[in-house]
């Protein structure tokens, strides 16, 4: 299958204008064959803490953008955005859950499904955990045959949220804004999860300069053994590579490592 990661800059808290922006990079990678989309962390308006401006309802004009996308292009397409709604389950993990959003990835299939994820390392270094409630569980998603485990930037550190989900996962994406000066960070850790669950890895960051930060993009498709498939640079671009659930099966089969893992 392949899968296009989608480099991007982000119009800061302007959902309209970055739809816009962002439709026909979309298309252009859904006609080049993506069966899987991949868009960057907030893609609809920065990493902005002002949720009490920028939060959506569930089932918002970004998640309706997200679904518009996959029914017109016939494609899967995923991105996170500040979610408004929190579950009273998300109550008690990182406090009082009704008075912040979520950072929710959705995920849309051509079929109109919408799935979600709610990041569950909230980056506290920029007290993203006063604004957005941790999430509480994983998504894993049986996308044509290939099984897509999906994470939100700060929990690329977390290796052991990766490795819970690695007997049943053969494709992790992972969508960041992570800043340009832990740049060399962001490459080591998505090669890093790669080899040690022997699985592929597509993670997506964002390019351009916002509220004082730079973004240097540096998107990677790893493979199983950790051999970059696609790597882009510092500008807007998309990278894509064909990902195969045989590939991983292989990989495992020859090197059983994951069985020893303790």
């Amino acid at each position: 299958m392949k899968v296009s990661g989608t480099q991007h800059d982000i119009v800061w808290e302007q959902p309209d204008a970055n739809f816009a922006h962002l439709a026909p990079m979309i298309a252009s990678a859904a006609g080049s064959g993506s069966r899987l989309v991949v868009l960057t962390e907030m893609f609809s308006t920065g990493f902005s803490m002002a949720t009490d401006r920028i939060a959506e309802p569930a089932d918002g004009p970004s998640a309706q953008f997200l679904r518009e996308q996959a029914r017109v292009h016939d494609v899967w397409v995923c991105g996170s955005v500040p979610v408004r709604s929190v579950s009273p389950a998300l109550k008690g993990r990182s406090g009082p859950g009704e008075n912040r959003a979520t950072n929710r990835l959705l995920l849309a299939g051509p079929g109109g499904t919408l799935d979600h994820y709610d990041k569950i390392h909230p980056f506290s270094y920029s007290r993203e955990d006063e604004h957005y409630a941790a999430g509480s569980s994983f998504l894993t998603v049986d996308i044509e045959g290939l099984r897509v485990s999906f994470f939100v930037c700060y929990d690329l550190r977390f290796a052991d949220e990766f490795w819970a989900l690695a007997p049943t996962t053969d494709c992790y994406v992972v969508v960041a804004n992570w800043p340009a000066t832990r740049r060399t960070h962001w490459r080591a850790l998505l090669t890093a999860r790669a080899i040690e669950n022997q699985a592929y890895v597509v993670g997506v960051n964002r390019v351009g300069e916002a509220s004082r930060l730079s973004y240097a993009g540096d998107s990677m498709i790893v493979d199983p053994l950790g051999e970059p498939l696609a790597t882009a640079a510092h500008t807007e671009t998309t990278v894509s590579a064909l990902i195969d659930a045989a590939t991983v099966a292989k990989v495992r089969a020859e090197f059983p490592f994951l069985p020893d893992r303790r």
